[in-house]
C-alpha cells in the first residue's frame, strides 16, 4: 500500500492537491489517472488541478500541473504561488526568493513571510507573446482585436501566450455574460490545436479589470493567474488599461504590473493536509 501525504491549497479559490513527488513514487504513466481521480469533486479530494513537486537541475524546484481531465498544463499562476508556500513551510526551499522550473520556463518568485508563514507571493511571469505560432494558434502573425464567429455569434478576440494559451474577450457586463456556454465553444475551437483558456474581461477603469475565466480542461474557475496577466496584456495592447492593474476575479484580487515582464502578486492558502492511498484511488478510477 502506497500512502502519500498531500496538502489541499488554493490561490483565491483556485484549488489544488499538492504532492511532493521528488522521490518519484508516483509513476509517470499514472499521473493523468491520478489527477482525474483526486480532482473529482464529491467523490474524492476535489480540486481544479494536481500540483506535483520534483527535483530540478536548473532551478530550486520543478512544478508539474495536471488538469482534472488528466492533461498536463504548461504553467499555472495560482498554482505556482501555492507550490512556493508548500516548499517554504515544509523546509524544501528555505529562502524567501526562489526559482521554479515549469514547462513554460523557469520562474522567479519573491515570498512575503510573517512568523514563518507565507502570506503572499510575487511571481515574474515572463513576457507575453502575441505571435500565433507561440500560442499556438492557426494562421500567421498576431491576433489582436480580430473577429471570431462561433455558432452564429461574433466576438472580438485578442490571443496570446503566457506560457499557456489565452483568448481574451472584452465584454460590457462580465457578471451577466454566458461564460459557461461560450467558454467551452472557444476552448475547443479549431483555431487552437492545444485548446485555449478564455478570459471574459470587463474594464472598470484604466487600472482595474474584472475577469471571469474559462480554463481548458477544467471549466470556469474562481481565479487564474496567467489569465489575469493575459487580460492586462491584452488590455494594454488595445489601449484600454494602463500597465499596473488590479484584477478582480471571482475568488479575489491579483495585482499585475506589466513592464519588461509581467509581475503578479497574490496570496496562497493552505486549507488542510491529509493522506491518500494511491493504490485505492487508482483502483477506484479504473473501476469507473
Amino acid at each position: 500500500m502506497l500512502r502519500l501525504a498531500f496538502w489541499k491549497m488554493h490561490g483565491l479559490g483556485n484549488d489544488y492537491v499538492v504532492i511532493d513527488n521528488r522521490d518519484q513514487k508516483i509513476e509517470e504513466r499514472s499521473l493523468g489517472d491520478l489527477a482525474r481521480a483526486l480532482c473529482k469533486r464529491r467523490f474524492s479530494v476535489g480540486a481544479d488541478g494536481l500540483l506535483l513537486l520534483y527535483k530540478s537541475s536548473v532551478a530550486d524546484l520543478k512544478m508539474r500541473i495536471f488538469n482534472p481531465d488528466g492533461t498536463e498544463a504548461e504553467m499555472c499562476g495560482n498554482g505556482i504561488r501555492c507550490i512556493a508556500k508548500y516548499c517554504y513551510e515544509n523546509g524544501v526551499v528555505e529562502k524567501e526568493e526562489m526559482t521554479v522550473e515549469t514547462l513554460a520556463g523557469v520562474k522567479s518568485l519573491q515570498l512575503k513571510v510573517r512568523n514563518g508563514e507565507v502570506k503572499s507571493v510575487r511571481v515574474d511571469m515572463g513576457k507575453p507573446s502575441f505571435e500565433r505560432r507561440m500560442i499556438p494558434m492557426l494562421g500567421e502573425g498576431v491576433c489582436i482585436d480580430e473577429k471570431l464567429e462561433v455558432e452564429g455569434e461574433t466576438y472580438r478576440i485578442t490571443c496570446l501566450s503566457m506560457g499557456n494559451p489565452h483568448c481574451v474577450i472584452f465584454v460590457e457586463d462580465s457578471d451577466g455574460f454566458p461564460v459557461k456556454e461560450v467558454g467551452p465553444r472557444i476552448e475547443s475551437h479549431k483555431l487552437f490545436p492545444n485548446k485555449v483558456n478564455v478570459e471574459f474581461v470587463e474594464a472598470l477603469d484604466r487600472d482595474e479589470l474584472k475577469v471571469r475565466v474559462w480554463e481548458r480542461g477544467v471549466g470556469e474557475t474562481l481565479a487564474c493567474g496567467t489569465g489575469a496577466c493575459a487580460a492586462v496584456a491584452a488590455g494594454v495592447a488595445l489601449g484600454i488599461v494602463d500597465r499596473k492593474c488590479t484584477v478582480h476575479l471571482l475568488g479575489g484580487d491579483l495585482q499585475i504590473e506589466y513592464g519588461e515582464s509581467m509581475l503578479m502578486t497574490g496570496p496562497a492558502e493552505k486549507a488542510y493536509e491529509g493522506i491518500v492511498d494511491l493504490e485505492h484511488v487508482l483502483a477506484g478510477r479504473r473501476q469507473r
